[in-house]
């Protein structure tokens, strides 16, 4: 019996939205293997289907997690957040990819009255100035569209490594994600850049040409440089600020 197989058998016939479960189901849902990202997928698929939702920003990580998911895991759907700020060469791939695998691709931008107060009372750069002005920034841009991206799904996936970053060597590949009421995986929790990257060769995969220009690691235009040989993988994200805080709200520790 398959990871996936066991990890279902274990749980409920019917998972209830929005309500925190019990830590048997939690537990149940833990058997799955490390490294085994197509019976995550499979379970993920079978359990949730379309009540599940990839978040893409479409780094070389989404890829892979789109075109696994495409084979493994054909019913959840896929959505992302254009900020207002994103780089050209993102929403090249995004376009790529959409045409690649003839995906529909939700949407969600943040709202317009937000923007425009959050600019009228602090300016167009006011994310430098302070680690909260950042965070209220990443709110408005990236945390509100994702709480209307979730409303109503049961379950959403992300292309998060351990590998990426140190705010993020502790992420499971499965559990309940309390800030936004719904179940979270990672599939590709414990894959390698080396794995990654392997995989998007060996496929054809696109991905975003920042990523051979220094770019490891690609957010908003603003937000984002190109790192040094030596540096963290996410050194290029916030690079004022200390690595500790390089998260922007969608993700929590």
């Amino acid at each position: 019996m398959s990871s996936a197989d066991a990890a279902l058998e274990a749980l409920p016939n019917t998972i209830a939205p929005n309500r925190k479960p019990h830590l048997a189901e939690i537990a149940a849902v833990s058997v799955l293997t490390e490294g085994d990202t197509p019976a995550v997928l499979a379970f993920i698929e079978q359990r949730f289907g379309a009540r599940a939702a990839i978040a893409s920003s479409f780094g070389v990580e989404d890829i892979v997690l789109l075109h696994l998911a495409s084979v493994h895991a054909p019913s959840v759907t896929v959505f992302t957040l254009d900020t207002g700020r994103l780089p050209e060469e993102t929403y090249e791939v995004m376009e790529l990819v959409r045409r690649r695998f003839q995906l529909r691709i939700e949407t969600y931008a943040p709202e317009r009255v937000d923007v425009e107060r959050l600019e009228t009372e602090h300016g167009y750069a006011s994310f430098k100035e302070s680690l909260a002005a950042r965070k209220a920034c990443c709110g408005v841009r990236k945390v509100a569209p994702l709480r209307r991206a979730l409303a109503g799904r049961q379950a959403w996936l992300t292309g998060l490594r351990r590998e990426q970053t140190e705010t993020r060597t502790d992420i499971d590949v499965a559990g309940w994600d309390d800030g936004f009421g719904l179940w979270k995986f990672n599939p590709l929790a414990s894959w390698t850049t080396a794995q990654t990257w392997a995989y998007v060769k060996e496929h054809g995969l696109p991905y975003n040409r920042l990523h051979d220009l220094g770019y490891p690691s690609i957010g908003c235009a603003p937000c984002t440089r190109a790192v040094k040989p030596y540096e963290d993988l996410r050194a290029g994200r916030w690079w004022w600020e200390n690595a500790e805080h390089k998260e922007c709200g969608l993700h929590r520790r």
